[in-house]
């Protein structure tokens, strides 16, 4: 059982971190994103694009946290934000479903897969407070509040 803990660990973390990125594009396109709104940011390795989308979309994989100058003024003291600057700068957290699973991305940094799908991670419970995740871990952020409670994903 331990080795199961530590791949469930290994792959959350793998994800997460999959978010601590700092891309540098162009412009947000179109209107200034504002807190809440959620987005995919396309070609991470090589010219990242930063597309806005409805936050109920299976593509919505971030979610803007913050809107700053410098990537310095994004919130500390949790899971480390991902970053885009393009006009301006934004503080990005990932756009979590409860239930749903998450793997890594190479094209996008992140996507929303099928539970059965590989190293998957299941989202087993997103809260807007600080909460402990008991025996799944948690990513959590402080602005705004937010904990992901992350497991191994597979069958229901």
């Amino acid at each position: 059982m331990r080795k199961n803990g530590w791949v469930i660990g290994a792959v959350a973390v793998a994800v997460a971190a999959a978010f601590a990125v700092t891309v540098f594009g162009g412009d947000h396109g179109g209107s200034a994103p504002e807190p809440g709104t959620c987005a995919r940011i396309e070609g991470v390795a090589d010219k990242p694009r930063y597309l806005a989308v409805e936050c109920g979309s299976d593509d919505a994989t971030l979610k803007v946290a913050k809107v700053v100058d410098d990537a310095k003024e994004c919130p500390t003291g949790g899971a480390p934000y991902s970053t885009y600057t393009g006009s301006t700068t934004l503080c990005l957290i990932p756009n979590f479903v409860e239930g749903a699973c998450y793997q890594h991305d190479k094209g996008t940094g992140l996507r929303k897969v099928d539970c059965a799908t590989t190293d998957a991670v299941r989202v087993v419970k997103a809260v807007s407070a600080l909460v402990n995740c008991g025996r799944s871990r948690a990513v959590q952020y402080p602005e705004p509040v937010v904990t992901f409670c992350l497991g191994r994903a597979g069958p229901g």
